[in-house]
């Protein structure tokens, strides 16, 4: 097998172009225990997000977890298919082609021509490998690697940029990258999130208490460094002071637990059941670490999550979808892509920053030649 990828004819008269390349976490390629069965191979194998030793790991992967949870997990999957394949695909592709067209508008107006824009999923297809060589059979030399998680986790936004880099040892002429690590706070997304809250309840009205629910993580990646707890606490502080909640009116919880081991505080289900048998009866249940509708929220929340409410005494549980096409959403990360490509686009980078940084530098060494 060759070292490196061949690479794509090069023409002299080719302007360099410029991509932004999406990545969400993934999905099977059907709702079918087979298809549910390569795809929790594929992520369960990842390290990032199985932190245990990988010898004893894959053998407790192999002979129980993969024997026993894709047909349970396939079930849980049929739920939520629809006619055009699993949701989090259907948002993500949606969500790709509204911000090209978002991006190539704007890019437009001033007569230049828009980013290309891909999609690539961490497990599953579209792949990552597949995602940078569609950007890079179309001639693009700088690459923005956007992850739709809003809250920075190793085992999500770390492990994307793995796939990444590793098809970027695959080429002899690697493009230049540009990482987005987080965006909880980014006013933007906030406004987002506050927006698709408020056309809520606009339309259905508003329950008594809201929960906002994120995934869960072990434990023991907060203790160990991982800052995504405390992202997940900021964006919530900031979405619930846009909707000018008190501490009392919502409550900060995870979901998705796996396993034994001791996960992030309160858990969904418990705040859930605790909220009904104090005498809540109605609850709306929000997800903002989730930019698309997927089985954590279509299946977990809105069907799981309801039936454990109702078996505690409660009545309503209100499933918000997440931001999805909002168009709201779409122009923020329209906004949030051009602020990151901004450096590029303008030429800033490589001219205009390090000759102003050199400015700087030479007055500093005659100061400091003139006090000696």
């Amino acid at each position: 097998m060759p070292l490196f990828d061949k690479e794509p004819e090069h023409r002299h008269d080719q302007v360099a172009r410029t991509g932004v390349l999406l990545i969400n976490l993934g999905t099977p390629d059907a709702a079918t225990t087979s298809a549910v069965r390569r795809y929790l191979k594929q992520f369960l194998s990842d390290p990032r997000v199985v932190e245990i030793p990988r010898l004893l790991w894959q053998i407790i992967l192999r002979l129980f977890v993969l024997t026993t949870r894709p047909g349970k997990s396939a079930a849980k999957y049929a739920l939520i298919w629809n006619r055009d394949g699993s949701p989090l695909l259907v948002w993500s592709q949606k969500q790709a082609r509204l911000l090209k067209g978002y991006l190539g508008e704007r890019y437009a107006q001033r007569g230049q021509e828009g980013p290309v824009i891909a999609l690539g999923m961490r497990y599953g297809n579209p792949s990552i490998a597949k995602a940078m060589d569609e950007l890079r059979t179309a001639g693009c030399e700088r690459i923005l690697v956007l992850p739709l998680y809003p809250q920075y986790a190793a085992s999500t936004t770390a492990s994307a940029y793995d796939a990444v880099f590793k098809q970027m040892a695959r080429y002899r002429n690697p493009p230049e990258l540009r990482l987005v690590k987080s965006y909880h706070a980014y006013p933007g997304y906030i406004a987002a999130l506050a927006a698709r809250v408020r056309q809520r309840w606009n339309e259905q009205g508003r329950s008594e208490h809201l929960i906002l629910s994120f995934h869960g993580l072990p434990r023991y990646t907060l203790d160990k460094g991982d800052p995504y707890y405390c992202h997940c606490q900021k964006t919530a502080r900031l979405l619930a002071r846009e909707l000018q909640l008190e501490e009392s009116e919502y409550t900060v919880a995870f979901q998705s637990r796996f396993g034994r081991t001791r996960w992030l505080e309160p858990y969904t289900s418990v705040v859930l059941t605790q909220l009904a048998k104090g005498g809540v009866k109605s609850v709306d249940v929000f997800c903002p670490g989730f930019v698309a509708d997927c089985l954590e929220t279509l299946e977990e929340i809105a069907m799981e999550g309801k039936q454990t409410f109702l078996a505690a005494g409660g009545k309503t549980l209100n499933h918000i979808p997440c931001l999805n096409d909002n168009p709201t959403w779409i122009a923020a990360l329209a906004d949030f892509s051009s602020l990151q490509l901004t450096a590029w686009t303008d030429g800033t980078l490589n001219s205009e920053i390090p000759l102003e940084a050199a400015k700087i530098a030479n007055l500093r060494a005659q100061k400091m030649g003139a006090k000696q």
